[in-house]
């Protein structure tokens, strides 16, 4: 089986995964802890660059960049914070399931097409980079969201 066949699949099991720990985290409070640990354990990928063959020309680079930042802003718009109580909570959006299956789909598509003109450690470096530009502008949007509500939660007064 090849690289990218078996690539894809774990792909594919990581966005279920996702799905089912998105879908059990909006059953729990949100917290600043929760919003901003996953880029950061996530950045430690980062680490593959060091190795020759995964490195990525200015323009890979900047291709990457910009359609992950242009993923990202489907799950902005599908991510949404609500007071329940004494406590902020991830609304459920239904939506979100559907985008993040669409988003694999895409990638599955890119990296089908892509696979046949860029080298499989190169692609592999623009995946990574593409997710990750894909998350962070998430998170700091979550971030924002959530700082908003506890500040209205908690009647603090922004200067």
């Amino acid at each position: 089986m090849n690289y990218v066949v078996l690539s894809t699949i774990g792909a594919a099991a990581m966005a279920i995964g996702v799905l089912f720990i998105r879908l059990k985290a909006s059953k729990k409070p949100a917290s600043v802890k929760k919003i901003i640990l996953p880029p950061i354990f996530m950045s430690s990928g980062a680490c593959m660059y060091f190795i020759p063959q995964f490195r990525l020309t200015p323009m890979e680079v900047l291709e990457a960049v910009v359609v992950g930042m242009f993923f990202s802003i489907f799950l902005v718009k599908t991510s949404k914070f609500e007071i329940q109580g004494n406590d902020i909570y991830l609304k459920r959006s239904k939506a979100f399931v559907f985008i993040l299956i669409g988003l694999l789909i895409i990638r599955i598509v890119m990296k089908s097409v892509l696979s046949s003109t860029i080298d499989l450690g190169q692609l592999s470096g623009m995946f990574f980079l593409l997710a990750y530009s894909m998350i962070v502008p998430w998170r700091i949007a979550m971030y924002a969201n959530y700082k908003r509500l506890y500040r209205e939660l908690h009647n603090i007064k922004v200067i």
